[in-house]
């Protein structure tokens, strides 16, 4: 059981997800890096991308909050390429 578990293992490639209120929609300034909320870390895109759209619903009324996904494992591992 075991050895199955290992042959269905996934790379992690990490990705972060947070935001922030904007001082300018057209930009990616933050108004106080101390309030960013970091949502997390999570080890595919996927997970990723389903925090990012619960917390981009839930602060949809707020126009100048923005969340973000930040690949992590390219800046880990540049050489490595992935699709997603």
């Amino acid at each position: 059981m075991a050895n199955q578990h290992v042959s269905e293992k996934q790379d992690q490639l990490l990705h972060l997800v947070f935001g922030g209120e904007l001082t300018d929609l057209d930009g990616v300034e933050f108004k106080d890096i101390a309030k960013l909320d970091i949502v997390g870390i999570y080890p595919n895109y996927a997970q990723a991308h389903e925090a990012w759209e619960a917390k981009a619903r839930q602060t949809i009324d707020i126009a100048e909050m923005r969340y973000f996904i930040v690949h992590l494992h390219r800046l880990l591992d540049p050489e490595k390429t992935e699709q997603g």
